[in-house]
């Protein structure tokens, strides 16, 4: 499938004496020349996949049919790279440079996971390599017909779940919770996830209206794909917002919030504020990124939700008076997202690990200052890692600080098949309702500030 060419608008206004400007081509990408150029900036410039995805300049020129299959090679190709890379290395004499590897796995993704015929997955591939690496055109053609050929022996060889991790998470999660089950998480990884949808009330009518299912008390889940979120039924009326259920948890674990005043730390992009506001708290919203406080606002704003939102870093950021209430989402790896965010895998290392614990600890100590005694805080981090959870939690306690444990008991957990650690403590794994398509692992720990 060859660029197809279309025409830039330019204005032809001005003096009569002057000719028009004349109009110049544009090119609009193939499918898979949009992925390579996507993968190129999220292994490359380590960039999301949403930032490099949606964000893309030419984008909106492609037919949907076309932006769809582009989305499809990418995201097929970061949640199976450990596949495809083993599978194309046995045929190569030498590593190759970026941009021939990335074009080795568009093919091998549609070869050995897309069902593409070979004579569309091996030409329209290789045509990739023109320009800058036209030298390897040979050799991706060969590669890719090999591989073709072979597809039925490599199946059977592959230890899917081992290959699709790097060698460090996968120690970790098999310390931390067996190699069994950190078999689950990486296969629920490899799968599109299912969408999620909190409503602010009448769960069983939204789940008729959107063709979903109720889950977690005020979860609707839909099938994956379905198209645009902005196209579904009672979005523009603000009626519901995008929010994984499991992370519909740390703030219904604050207990009644009608009329209480909470501080939501780090609060962007604001599913919990708004389940703060929506079950009547008064939401105080701290925020470091201006861009993200933005986007915060525009949906409180569709949600017809009010909350105060404060752009500014919460490790300086001070309360004018202490409260009672406080949520802190920290920032952290987000491994436990991966799912939804299968970059995140490929992106990460043990230093972030260490670097973000740092972050979260201070964060937590500055929250105590937040609170009155007998003031509750509820910690949160989207992340597998011990160290950013369990680990952290019981490091900030050794320290003698004012705080103590309210351990969460199984019937506030509406339902959902989480585990409880022995100190009553929740973390949740993306294999936990795998049967319905999973939820992303979360650890959460409630606090209490002591005299």
């Amino acid at each position: 499938m060859k660029e197809r060419l279309t025409l830039a608008k330019r204005s032809h206004k001005g003096p009569a004496h002057k000719k028009p400007v004349e109009e110049k081509p544009v090119v609009v990408p193939t499918p898979r020349r949009l992925a390579l150029d996507v993968l190129g900036r999220v292994f490359g410039d380590q960039r999301t996949f949403d930032e490099a995805f949606a964000g893309h300049s030419k984008l909106d020129l492609m037919e949907s049919r076309d932006r769809a299959f582009a989305r499809l090679i990418v995201t097929t190709v970061i949640r199976r790279r450990g596949q495809i890379d083993e599978a194309v290395d046995r045929y190569l004499k030498k590593a190759p440079d970026p941009k021939v590897r990335n074009i080795l796995r568009i093919g091998a993704a549609q070869l050995m996971f897309l069902e593409t015929p070979v004579h569309a997955a091996v030409g329209e591939t290789v045509d990739l390599a023109s320009g800058r690496a036209s030298y390897a055109q040979g050799m991706i053609n060969a590669v890719l017909r090999r591989l073709a050929n072979e597809l039925a022996g490599i199946e059977k060889r592959q230890d899917v779940a081992r290959l699709n991790l790097p060698d460090w998470l996968w120690q970790s999660w098999a310390k931390a919770y067996g190699e069994e089950t950190t078999r689950a998480i990486a296969e629920a990884q490899i799968k599109e996830p299912p969408l999620d949808i909190t409503v602010k009330d009448v769960p069983d009518l939204w789940a008729k209206k959107l063709d979903g299912k109720v889950i977690g008390g005020q979860t609707i889940r839909r099938a994956p794909g379905g198209g645009l979120v902005e196209s579904l039924p009672g979005y523009e009326q603000g009626a519901w917002w995008v929010q994984d259920v499991a992370a519909t948890l740390p703030a219904r674990l604050l207990g009644p919030l009608e009329g209480r005043h909470v501080f939501d730390l780090c609060a962007a992009p604001g599913g919990k504020t708004a389940q703060l506001a929506a079950a009547g708290a008064k939401v105080t919203s701290i925020e470091a990124s201006e861009k993200r406080a933005e986007r915060l606002k525009e949906n409180l704003a569709r949600l017809r939700l009010d909350a105060e939102v404060i752009v500014a870093d919460a490790l300086q950021w001070r309360a004018p008076s202490p409260g009672v209430l406080a949520l802190l989402d920290a920032p952290c790896t987000a491994t436990g997202t991966i799912r939804r965010h299968p970059d995140i895998v490929w992106q990460k290392t043990p230093e972030d690990v260490a670097r973000l614990a740092n972050v979260q600890e201070q964060l937590i100590r500055t929250t105590i200052d937040m609170l009155v005694p007998g003031g509750i805080l509820v910690y949160a981090v989207c992340s597998l890692q011990p160290e950013e959870g369990e680990g952290l939690i019981e490091k900030v306690l050794s320290q003698r600080l004012p705080l103590t444990r309210v351990p969460v008991a199984r019937e506030e957990l509406f339902g959902l098949p989480v585990d409880l650690t022995d100190n009553g403590e929740v973390r949740s794994l993306p294999c936990h309702l795998g049967e319905d398509g999973g939820m992303d692992g979360f650890f959460i720990a409630r606090l209490q500030r002591v005299a």
